[in-house]
């Protein structure tokens, strides 16, 4: 009797992994056979593949894009994982299987669920999935002080423990804007090396301006606030360097708002990396604004304030698994927009950190009773970030926070009517993603 011969193909880097409190084997072994509860433990950022026989199972962290392709052999199914989708097609092609492509086809491995293959040919068996990152929503009392003191100190942990795995002479780059996340991610590095005995000297805070871009002003008045301006470094750039399709190439992605963030954050590494040739280590804030549900939910006719503090890591994750508008090539939310940070960083040899992504962060953001303090208002939810977060980054550092409007990336970065020149739409921007692949 014939049997297929499976064959997995690991196009993952691993260098990229930074597992803080365990060995990459033994990560992957927990993957493998562990419980969700046992992969949960897994700390820092990850995209690991585990073989139990004809099983395979997928697991990442929420900063780490990770991919995969079933393709069809005559000896049996491949299983082709990557961190890109060019990636997987270059494999394909140079294997034969270009025919199979598209990118349609590729399947993204949902952020805080292990995926389960099992290879056992055609017909191919639908993926399992389990979670294993549940945090309890609205868990908390409505101390807004303790609520904040409780999400700095869960960054601060996050931040300290990133700091400890890294050279202890590398220079630290946060990519800042000066607004309330990247705010926050500076102060308590700039505090946590201080507590460690670390040099403070090491850290830079880079802020992107194209044009006088507004973010530039509010940066240096953030920091010369609080005695902490000969941290801030411009990056001044050309608007020539601002080329939404090279970014598309690079993020192998279409979402219009992703696509002008990822051409602020690849023009802030370019110029990094042209002024700062053997730079590597970037910190940044994203995350920050899914965590405490800090969108313009005016701007997404999907959205109501009752299904934003309602839903569990709406943000982190869209709508979720099992739900209609879930996208099995891209999941959803940060899972999917995420790529926005990673891509242009690694595009340029960077190695960056998120804090904010972070389990333990995120599962004290979603334990606030957004509901109770709110009492679904849109202005009292918009309000509560600056409150929360500017508390917890007086408890945790002493700092007095400057607290600014909230602001998106390319809308600081650059003027408005030089955004408006670049902006294209969601369709356009498809058809050109598509195009790479013809």
């Amino acid at each position: 009797m014939n049997e297929y011969l499976e064959r997995v193909v690991d196009l993952t880097d691993p260098a990229a992994n930074r597992i803080l409190n365990m060995t990459v084997e033994e990560a992957r072994a927990r993957i493998r056979h562990g419980s969700a509860d046992a992969v949960r433990q897994i700390e820092g950022s990850f995209a690991l593949v585990a073989k139990d026989g004809k099983v395979v199972r997928l697991a990442r962290s929420l900063d780490r894009p990770m991919r995969y392709f079933l393709a069809k052999r005559h000896e049996g199914p491949a299983l082709v994982v990557a961190n890109r989708i060019d990636s997987i097609w270059n494999w394909l092609k140079q294997e034969g299987f270009g025919a199979q492509f598209h990118p349609n086809y590729t399947r993204m491995v949902p952020a805080h669920h292990v995926v389960q293959i099992h290879l056992i040919g055609c017909p191919d068996p639908d993926p399992i999935y389990e979670r294993f990152f549940a945090p309890n929503r609205n868990a908390f009392p409505t101390d807004v002080e303790q609520l904040g003191e409780n999400y700095i100190r869960a960054l601060a942990h996050e931040i300290r423990q990133w700091l400890t795995s890294l050279p202890s002479d590398a220079p630290i780059g946060v990519c800042f804007s000066g607004g309330i996340d990247s705010g926050a991610v500076f102060l308590v590095t700039y505090h946590s090396l201080l507590k460690m005995g670390m040099n403070p000297g090491r850290l830079k805070a880079f802020t992107l301006s194209v044009e006088s871009g507004p973010d530039l002003h509010q940066a240096r008045t953030f920091l010369d606030q609080l005695g902490l301006g000969m941290f801030l470094e411009s990056v001044e750039v050309e608007p020539s360097w601002l080329d939404p399709l090279q970014t598309i190439r690079v993020v192998e992605d279409y979402k219009s708002l992703d696509i002008e963030s990822a051409t602020m954050a690849l023009a802030l590494c370019r110029g990094i990396r042209q002024r700062y040739p053997d730079w590597k280590f970037l910190i940044d804030g994203d995350g920050g604004d899914e965590n405490l549900k800090d969108y313009p939910i005016e701007e997404n006719p999907e959205l109501t304030i009752r299904s934003v503090v309602n839903n569990r890591m709406l943000y982190q994750e869209g709508w979720g698994l099992g739900t209609i508008k879930h996208s099995l090539t891209y999941s959803g939310g940060l899972s999917r927009s995420y790529t926005r940070t990673y891509a242009p960083a690694r595009h340029f040899g960077f190695e960056g950190f998120s804090p904010f992504t972070r389990p333990s962060v995120i599962e004290q953001a979603e334990g606030i009773p957004f509901i109770a303090l709110t009492d679904y208002e849109v202005q009292k939810l918009y309000q509560l970030k600056g409150e929360v977060v500017g508390r917890g980054v007086k408890a945790v550092t002493g700092f007095d926070m400057p607290v600014f409007p909230k602001r998106r990336f390319q809308h600081g970065a650059v003027p408005v009517e030089r955004l408006r020149q670049l902006s294209s739409q969601e369709s356009e921007y498809r058809k050109e993603f598509l195009e790479l692949y013809n």
